[in-house]
């Protein structure tokens, strides 16, 4: 029969230092492990499509509704195109005088209607496909929202003016826009 070697006599040192290194390791899993086990469960939110969360400007220093054109504010840093209506282009989207001038018009108007006081704004969910939302892909960026000042629509209002027609989206599209000048 062959010779036994024993395996504790080649080099107890050694032995000893990889028995350590593998506790060692196993520790620091175990451990891992179980800190992991017992934290809290975070749940993530699901993002919604149809979700709406309520902005109101008030007294803090978050500053005022901006508007930048008939149908598109700005507020704590964010743009928002305002949805039911569509107010005519300005500069140089407009196809005509007319409706550049129209465009001024309606641009004071809700920034007059804004000076009024109590103007409250909406986010809700833009015709976009899922994901596209406040990307260049939908909108130019911008999100969307309803406004209403003293409890009354202001897209309801600049109809009625004249200075907006009716602009409804639905799914993930939009209806061609009404002309502003005769015949373009």
């Amino acid at each position: 029969m062959g010779r036994v070697i024993s395996f504790f006599g080649r080099s107890s040192v050694a032995f000893t230092l990889m028995a350590i290194a593998v506790a060692v390791v196993a520790f620091v899993a175990s451990m891992a492990f179980l800190n992991w086990k017992a934290a809290p469960a975070v749940k993530q939110p699901a993002i919604q499509q149809n979700e709406i969360t309520i902005l109101r400007p008030d007294p803090r220093p978050s500053g005022p509704i901006d508007v930048i054109d008939g149908d598109t504010v700005r507020y704590q840093g964010s743009t928002y195109r305002l949805v039911g209506f569509d107010t005519p282009e300005r500069g140089d989207r407009a196809r005509c005088d007319d409706e550049r001038q129209r465009a001024e018009k309606a641009t004071q108007r809700l920034r007059s209607l804004i000076s009024t006081g109590n103007p409250s704004l909406t986010r809700v969910a833009c015709a976009c496909r899922p994901g596209e939302e406040g990307t260049s892909r939908c909108n130019y960026g911008r999100l969307c929202g309803t406004l209403t000042v003293g409890g009354r629509d202001v897209g309801q209002i600049l109809i009625g003016e004249g200075l907006a027609h009716r602009y409804v989206c639905s799914g993930t599209s939009c209806p061609k826009r009404q002309p502003w000048c005769d015949g373009r």
